[in-house]
């Protein structure tokens, strides 16, 4: 169980008002919308049948959308819509129909990772909401900024931020930022992560992550297994659990906290968004209290791996995941000690009850594990009446759920379900009165001849209508209308979204008048009816005429004048590729500070070179990128907006060319536009386009600026998460770890048998590269006669002749002295790993 914390809070309670925080929940379904809404979320996110990264989800339809937002406005909730994929070519007329279909029927925003949608967006409209979706990989205050021309309204920070650095980015950019704060964590950099696409054809950029991270490896250290004990799955961490750092989160400048969970039942939408919400207010009413041992239970009730901070408070890689387990535990209860005949003495530190559902956990989840219903509790021989909540206490269960002989003592004891809880939380949302009520202001005046004129105000939307009598008042001749007989009549409201306090109610009456109690109430009735209708009414945005896609003619250079590049990962390595006819080499190397010796290689051959940023860029960061300038590169590789952005703006000192790798995630003519407008002079492709998507993509832009790589190890995992710090030292992050990545060679060995290298960069991130190469070539035929402009060759761990023959072979196949087919075939008959066509493959 994770140790939660709670420190006095520091800040000054004017600085940042209530209203200005925002509780946001997911809703994969409509039980789980009315979830979050009855539990207190200000805000919900949701997707429709296409273009989200919950492709698993329920999921609503695009037709569902008015009523979808007319509810939530009913409740003054606001909705998102995630539209957080990569977009086809063949699927941007799709994507217009859908965002206009937004903006009709007033979608709060759209959180967007693809930056042609963004485009795509701001020429159908100039004020329509976008959030950059934590896909865009955004972790730097240059990331943000990057995205200001775009006009989005906020941005959700990548999970690897640290608090230090939330603070940093919001100071510097100024953007409202979002940030999770609870739910499943995913081991990759989101918008990073290629490992679905590489071994399953199932793109995480396109919503349909297979959770590769969650299934057991081998570490291979240095080409032996490493014995883990009942250590199996490295790369599946805890779940995100941060509810004791909101003080921390909101005053580093958190506007929305995000909850995860889409996939997730409506009680676990309840339970987690009724805790959050209660912590919000508790800090807003000044109350220090931490949350209760009960509330920490009910969360890991309804979901839990184990609960972390993952990186809120920093790298610490010992405690971002178990290892033990890749699925929903629940609250462990404690341990076995002695198996009876009949029933199991355990010694339990957490309530437990008959009726609750328990597991036994001898160390191995890949096998069957006994569990099933509590039927009974006995303590010191007698049965206990409801819950007991620690102590030693013997479990009878169903004679058909459990076989005894399979548990032992030492088993742990995890409590999976409880059916009490479920049941409130269920009742919490499942109720025909309205969720909530807003308050009312009511101003009555009128004299006798006159109608009653009524003015209703919503206080909370500031919304006004004004209702008048049918009938004109006459004077009284008994129970004329008073103050406290109009509050009688106004006030009642049950079943309705709306109260009226009587010192709410004004009344300017001249004289004694009265009007029919039956008037009064129709005037109630169309009060409340107009106002609810504003409530639900959408909001307007600007939206211009629709205008066609248009096919743009493509620029086609002579086969000749395409480009062959190697991108290498050491020196060896460019030594080999730069004594071979090459047109341009990156470097891409473990420590930056080879960069410069890397430069002189090249030139000392004739060649020019490129040099690669990180993929990540965090705030602390830029002096890698300084560094990389001052090493005078023919060009730089750039891999993630952040970097972008430094060099852009830095360009009266630092003028070197740059181009767009692969992790820009380019995967349609808008967004190729966008980087080449922003000022890349190429741009390589996405790793997510199949043959069809990539001709698709090529017939609709300049595919001369476009680069496409052909030979590759897939890097498939980009983690913050060090799998040799964890595993191979006792130390918690770079600062103490020991640096075994400098003396041992790590790699995960699948359950097929493959072995995937493990690598770190320059800032202690793991890449976890296919175990095989794969390659384009025999589609090379097709990308010249389309005019790409340049094709690329990376290497992992090839050695000087491999290195020369690779790119031997893919220069007779650019010249057409061979065909694509025999590239690979031949690498196959060469290499032991074998070749696989990879995500080229049709």
């Amino acid at each position: 169980m994770m140790e939660f914390e709670w420190r006095e809070k520091t800040i000054v309670q004017n600085k940042v008002n209530r209203e200005d925080i925002e509780l946001l929940a997911p809703a994969g379904n409509w039980d789980s919308l009315k979830a979050a809404v009855a539990n207190g979320a200000d805000a919900v996110y949701f997707g429709v049948e296409k273009f989200n990264a919950r492709a698993r989800a329920a999921n609503f339809t695009m037709a569902e959308l008015p009523e979808i937002m007319a509810y939530l406005h009913m409740y003054g909730v606001k909705g998102f819509l995630t539209f957080n994929i990569l977009i086809f070519e063949q699927e941007l007329e799709d994507a217009r129909t859908l965002i206009e279909a937004c903006i009709d029927a007033g979608v709060d925003a759209v959180i967007v990772q693809d930056l042609g949608l963004v485009k795509l967006i701001r020429e159908i409209s100039p004020d329509f909401p976008i959030h950059g979706s934590t896909q865009m990989t955004i972790t730097s205050p240059e990331a943000v900024e990057f995205t200001k021309p775009f006009q989005l309204e906020r941005v959700v920070l990548g999970r690897e931020n640290s608090l230090k650095e939330i603070k940093a980015i919001g100071q510097k950019a100024k953007l409202p930022m979002e940030v999770f704060v609870h739910g499943a964590l995913c081991v990759s950099y989101s918008g990073q992560c290629l490992t679905s696409e590489m071994w399953g054809g199932r793109s995480a950029n396109r919503g349909e992550c297979a959770q590769a991270c969650r299934l057991p490896y081998d570490l291979i250290v240095d080409g032996q297994k490493q014995e883990m004990g009942n250590i199996a799955y490295l790369l599946s961490p805890k779940d995100l659990a941060a509810i004791d750092l909101i003080p921390e989160l909101i005053e580093a400048g958190v506007t929305s906290f995000k909850i995860e969970g889409r996939l997730k039942s409506p009680e676990y939408v309840a339970n987690v968004v009724s805790k959050y919400r209660a912590a919000i207010d508790r800090y807003f009413a000044d109350q220090d209290a931490a949350p209760s041992a009960e509330e920490l239970r009910e969360l890991q009730q309804s979901f839990s791996r184990g609960f972390t901070h993952g990186f809120l408070k920093g790298t610490n890689n010992k405690t971002l995941l178990d290892g033990t387990f890749p699925k929903s535990r629940g609250v462990l209860l404690g341990s076995v000690k002695k198996v009876l005949s009949r029933s199991v003495l355990v010694e339990i530190d957490s309530p437990l009850k008959r009726g609750d559902g328990i597991v036994f956990d001898a160390g191995d989840p890949t096998v069957d594990e006994e569990g099933g219903r509590v039927y009974d509790l006995l303590v010191n021989g007698k049965k206990a009446e409801g819950e007991v909540s620690q102590g030693l206490v013997e479990i009878v269960m169903g004679r058909r759920d459990v076989r005894l002989q399979r548990i032992h003592a030492g088993d742990r004891v995890w409590k999976t379900n409880d059916p009490e809880l479920n049941k409130r939380l269920r009742q919490s949302f499942e109720t025909d009165k309205p969720y909530r009520t807003f308050p009312l202001a009511v101003y009555v005046t009128g004299k006798c001849g006159d109608k009653l004129q009524t003015t209703w105000i919503d206080l909370k939307t500031n919304h006004a209508v004004t209702i008048q009598s049918v009938e004109k008042l006459q004077a009284a001749l008994k129970r004329p209308l008073t103050a406290a007989l109009l509050h009688e009549q106004f006030g009642r409201l049950g079943g309705t979204l709306f109260h009226l306090d009587a010192d709410q109610l004004i009344v300017e009456l001249g004289e004694e008048v009265i009007l029919p109690v039956s008037e009064l109430n129709r005037i109630r009735r169309s009060a409340i009816e107009e106002l609810t209708l504003l409530r639900r009414k959408p909001p307007v945005y600007q939206k211009h005429a629709a205008t066609p896609m248009t096919v743009r003619p493509v620029v086609k250079p002579a086969a000749q004048q395409a480009q062959l590049t190697v991108l290498c990962r050491s020196l060896e390595q460019l030594e080999a590729a730069a004594q071979t006819d090459v047109d341009l080499l990156y470097a891409d190397f473990e420590f930056v500070k080879q960069y410069p010796e890397a430069v002189k290689l090249a030139h000392r051959y004739g060649k020019k070179i490129a040099l690669a940023t990180m993929r990540i860029h965090m705030p602390d960061e830029n002096g890698v990128l300084a560094l990389i300038a001052k090493s005078k590169p023919d060009a730089i590789l750039v891999r993630n907006t952040g970097a972008l952005y430094y060099y852009l703006s830095r360009r009266d000192e630092i003028n070197i060319p740059l181009i767009g790798d692969f992790s820009l995630n380019v995967s349609n003519h808008k967004t190729v536009e966008l980087f080449l407008q922003s000022g890349l002079e190429r741009v390589t492709a996405s790793y997510d386009l199949n043959i069809q998507q990539m001709i698709d993509l090529l017939e609709q832009t300049d595919s001369s600026r476009l680069e496409l790589v052909i030979h590759q190890h897939l890097p498939m995992f980009h983690t913050e998460h060090c799998v040799y710090c964890t595993f191979l030292s006792e130390g918690t992050d770079h600062t103490n770890c020991g640096t075994p990545c400098e003396k041992s060679r790590i790699s995960l060995k699948d359950r097929v048998g493959f072995s995937h290298p493990v690598r770190v960069d320059t800032g202690c991130r793991n890449t976890v590269y296919n175990a095989i190469d794969q390659s384009g070539a025999e589609y090379l035929g097709e990308f010249q006669r389309l005019g790409v402009g340049s094709y690329r060759i990376e290497f992992l761990e090839e050695a000087q002749d491999r290195v020369k023959q690779v790119i031997e072979l893919y220069r007779r196949a650019l010249r057409g002295e061979i065909n694509g087919s025999h590239v690979w075939r031949t690498l196959k008959a060469t290499n032991q790993l074998g070749v696989t066509r990879g995500h080229l493959t049709k």
